[in-house]
C-alpha cells in the first residue's frame, strides 16, 4: 500500500492521521502537489493529493480514501455503528469542508488578498463561536474520536500557518481544551511531517 502525500495539505494530512490511528503500515511518497508525477496520473486521472494505491485499486478524494480505510482496518473504528449516526458524520465532515475547508484555501491562494482577509476574519469568528459546542463532549459531537475529527484537527493545526489566533477566554476555552486533547493523540504526532510540525514553532 502506497500513499501519495503532499506534506502540507491537509487533505492528505488527514488521511495521513487516519491510517496512524489505525497503526497501518503504509509507504508514504511526500509530493508536492505542484510536481505530480506520471506515477500518479496513472492512478489518478485528476493528478491530486491523496492518491491511494493498494495493489491495483486506486483511490482518490480524502473522504474516499478515509471511509476506505476505515472499512478494511476495522480497528479501532472510526464511524458510528449505526446508519443514522454514520449519516450525520458524513454530513458533519460535509459541513467542515464546506464551512471551513473552503476558507482555509482561500486564505492559502490568496493570503493578503481581500478575499484571503475577509476569508481569515470570517473562519477565526466562526471558529470561535462554535466553540460551545465542545464542552458537553470530548470529541466532535461524539464520545468517541471519529472520522470528523480527522477532517477537524488538520485544520485547526494549521492555524497560525492561517494567520488566525485563538485568544483564551472562557468562550474559547472549550475549543482550546478540544484542540489539546486532539494534538496530544499519539498518532496525531505520528500523522505529523516535518514540515507540518514547523507550522506550531
Amino acid at each position: 500500500m502506497t500513499l501519495f502525500s503532499d506534506p502540507v495539505c491537509q487533505y492528505s494530512h488527514r488521511v495521513r492521521l487516519v491510517l496512524a490511528e489505525k497503526g497501518v503500515t503504509v509507504d508514504i511518497e511526500d509530493v508536492d502537489s505542484n510536481l505530480v508525477t506520471e506515477e500518479i496520473f496513472e492512478a489518478n486521472p485528476y493528478g491530486n493529493l491523496p492518491t491511494l494505491v493498494d495493489r491495483d485499486l486506486a483511490l482518490y478524494e480524502s473522504k474516499v480514501v478515509m471511509e476506505y480505510l476505515d472499512e478494511r482496518f476495522p480497528h479501532p473504528p472510526l464511524l458510528p455503528v449505526y446508519p443514522v449516526a454514520r449519516a450525520q458524520s458524513r454530513l458533519w465532515i460535509f459541513r467542515i469542508e464546506k464551512d471551513w475547508c473552503r476558507l482555509s484555501d482561500t486564505i492559502l491562494s490568496n493570503p493578503n488578498g481581500d478575499e484571503g482577509l475577509t476569508a481569515r476574519q470570517e473562519l477565526r469568528e466562526s471558529l470561535i463561536g462554535v466553540s460551545s459546542i465542545f464542552s458537553d463532549l470530548p470529541f466532535f459531537m461524539s464520545e468517541d474520536y471519529t472520522l470528523v475529527d480527522c477532517c477537524l484537527a488538520p485544520l485547526l493545526w494549521r492555524l497560525s500557518q492561517l494567520g488566525i489566533e485563538i485568544l483564551k477566554t472562557s468562550q474559547t476555552q472549550p475549543l482550546l481544551d478540544y484542540m489539546k486533547r486532539v494534538f496530544e493523540r499519539s498518532a496525531f504526532d505520528e500523522s505529523l511531517t516535518d514540515l507540518e510540525r514547523e507550522f506550531k514553532m
